[in-house]
């Protein structure tokens, strides 16, 4: 005897639902993602088996590339307001509501106080392609003392971080550490590159 065959229909799916999920996901991590800020050097760090995280904010960064240049960032645009203007006051250079509105704004820098002020009044894009001379950090003139100095009081809680290039001379890197303990700063971590634990 045979059977009778029943024609199999087709199901339909309402898909309308998870679009609707899949956009709202799509939004919320566009709006909650925080993007890297644009750096003026690019570092290749050395590795390490640290697994010591950095805190999201107050963090104090000190980047040493490969051509032994010093840069400088600190997060907060009001601490990095009146950062400048201590530095400023210090070294008698003076800096213009729009100049202190860019540097509030400012990722890092890596130039001396002298020449803040026109390296701010540059458009973005010409400040991407300006060649940044580090700040000077030798024993004659270390701006970079006056630069941590500031930011410490401007805010007490900051955590200070060095990246360094796996290329950058051992000179250097003993300097930023006399400079940073000379302003009583003996707590620092350095940023590496993760690397697997020995087994």
């Amino acid at each position: 005897m045979s059977k009778n065959k029943t024609a199999r229909k087709s199901t339909s799916v309402d898909m309308t639902a998870m679009t609707d999920v899949a956009f709202l996901l799509l939004t919320f991590f566009m709006l909650a993602t925080k993007f890297k800020p644009d750096e003026p050097v690019t570092v290749e760090t050395p590795s390490s088996i640290s697994e010591i995280k950095l805190p999201e904010k107050n963090i104090m960064l000190l980047t040493l590339d490969k051509d032994s240049r010093v840069f400088f960032s600190i997060d907060g645009e009001k601490t990095r307001v009146e950062m400048l203007n201590k530095v400023g006051e210090k070294y008698k250079v003076t800096f213009s509501a729009a100049q202190q509105k860019e540097f509030a704004n400012m990722s890092s820098f890596g130039i001396p106080v002298a020449q803040l002020g026109k390296f701010l009044d540059m458009k973005p894009e010409q400040r991407g392609a300006f060649k940044q001379t580090g700040i000077p950090s030798d024993s004659l003139n270390n701006e970079l003392s006056d630069w941590v100095w500031q930011a410490r009081l401007a805010n007490n809680d900051l955590r200070v971080a060095v990246k360094g290039d796996r290329e950058t001379s051992v000179p250097v890197v003993k300097q930023v550490i006399k400079t940073l303990q000379d302003r009583k700063v003996n707590r620092f971590n350095f940023i590496t590159a993760m690397e697997k634990a020995p087994k």
